[in-house]
């Protein structure tokens, strides 16, 4: 398949998945919500509103759940881009319905979508805007940001996703060295969540409906990639940042 030529229309509205317990990052958690721990004297969620900042995004669509109170009153002073709650403290909805719920919120245009546990330095090319400049809503429902597993810092699991040819995205197998890690960060289309379930359920859900109908499809990042799930994996993030400062 050759991907046609399109019209580039960068977001304006992004998700920021920030409702999650954070019990792999206790204890620095059993006071604080996982996306307000800070990393190199910034916290979680504010270094993803700072790359939507960068990418003139207006509105980010903020849930939450586990302490929600705190990031209520973390962004209220938030100006760019402005921040809207999806209040989930009544009930966890997973990464699935999480969205699902803020769909009013987020309206009928695709939207960039962000786990606030994961952080990105830019290649040549905002991620972001690579993003966009990929997305074609015809032939597409949704975009994910990928790294070799190799290449993320602080993450130890294995691939998630086979990259096509054709830059399709196919589920990978048991093994399989050719894997791709999903970066959390995605650019998805509101047709995406039609017909999806009620109440919580996981996102993967949609995606594998998606790489069913041949519409879910990968992007390789180019720069570098930090997983912060775990205090692990923080002190890892920082070492690297303090290491690598000059680039």
């Amino acid at each position: 398949m050759t991907l046609h030529r399109h019209r580039i229309r960068i977001p304006a509205t992004a998700m920021v998945l920030a409702a999650g317990k954070g019990l792999r990052m206790r204890p620095l958690t059993e006071t604080r919500p996982k996306p307000l721990v800070k990393l190199a004297g910034k916290t979680l969620l504010d270094r993803a509103l700072d790359l939507l900042d960068a990418t003139i995004v207006r509105h980010a669509i903020v849930n939450v759940h586990y302490l929600g109170e705190q990031i209520i009153d973390h962004v209220k002073t938030r100006i760019a881009p402005a921040v809207l709650i999806s209040d989930e403290r009544g009930e966890l909805l997973d990464t699935g319905g999480g969205i699902a719920k803020a769909l009013p919120l987020i309206g009928s245009r695709p939207f960039f979508l962000i786990n606030s546990d994961s952080t990105w330095r830019d290649g040549p090319s905002p991620a972001l805007l690579r993003l966009a400049e990929m997305f074609d809503e015809k032939q597409m429902d949704g975009v994910l940001l990928l790294i070799a597993p190799e290449r993320g810092i602080g993450f130890d699991g294995p691939g998630d996703f086979r990259l096509g040819a054709d830059r399709r995205l196919t589920r990978a197998g048991a093994g399989d060295t050719a894997a791709l890690a999903y970066m959390g960060v995605a650019i998805l289309s509101p047709k995406m969540f039609a017909g999806a379930p009620r109440g919580a359920f996981s996102l993967n859900i949609l995606f594998d409906r998606a790489i069913a109908a041949g519409r879910l499809f990968g992007l390789v990042h180019e720069g570098d990639w930090m997983h912060v799930g775990t205090p692990q994996a923080l002190r890892q993030a920082e070492e690297f940042l303090a290491a690598t400062t000059t680039r």
